[in-house]
């Protein structure tokens, strides 16, 4: 089994926002690791790792990173977990006045921290456009698809949203029982590497 230092190493070589690694694809466990850290939970980096194992027809009713036990499964085109706010600590979530603002950000924004920003896109309609900047000093500036993020975001709001974030990924996420919230999301695999 790889070592921590050797699973960062190779987060690091990948250079993906998130890295997963699966320990046991029958009962779910798994490590997550960005460029520079650990993470104990990240939202959407999970939703395609239930996604992946359910295609090798693999997946566990629950995926257990440091975290917690995260429940998941599939509606339709759309892959489910369901975590807590707290797992995702020191996100800053700031509001805009218009999606506009939102994109006219420069990336990243200055300052420290995780940062999400949102606007309003149809507040009727709980829809929201968002950007995420971990901030973090490695190689990852904005992050395209932040669940975890997105937890934090509806459990503040308590409603369901319907969000944009980076170039166009779709998160949607509703609040869940016990102070969870649940997210959903596509996965369409673009490549497989061997290392």
């Amino acid at each position: 089994m790889a070592t921590g230092q050797d699973r960062q190493a190779v987060a690091a070589r990948l250079g993906f926002s998130e890295t997963v690694f699966v320990d046991d694809a029958g009962t779910g466990v798994v490590d997550i690791y960005t460029p520079s850290v650990r993470l104990p939970f990240a939202g959407h980096p999970l939703v395609g790792t239930s996604w992946l194992l359910g295609r090798l027809r693999a997946r566990p009713e629950l995926l257990h990173p440091p975290a917690g036990s995260v429940p998941t499964w599939q509606d339709g085109e759309f892959t489910w977990i369901r975590g807590r706010a707290q797992w995702a600590p020191d996100r800053r979530m700031q509001e805009y006045a218009s999606a506009e603002q939102v994109e006219s950000l420069p990336c990243p924004p200055p300052g420290d921290g995780w940062l999400y920003a949102w606007a309003w896109q149809d507040r009727a309609a709980g829809r929201v456009r968002t950007r995420g900047f971990p901030r973090r000093g490695d190689a990852i500036v904005e992050d395209e698809a932040t669940g975890a993020s997105a937890i934090v975001l509806t459990a503040e709001l308590r409603r369901a949203l319907d969000i944009m974030q980076g170039k166009g990924s779709q998160i949607l996420t509703r609040p869940g029982p016990n102070d969870t919230v649940e997210v959903g999301g596509r996965v369409i695999l673009e490549e497989t590497r061997s290392l």
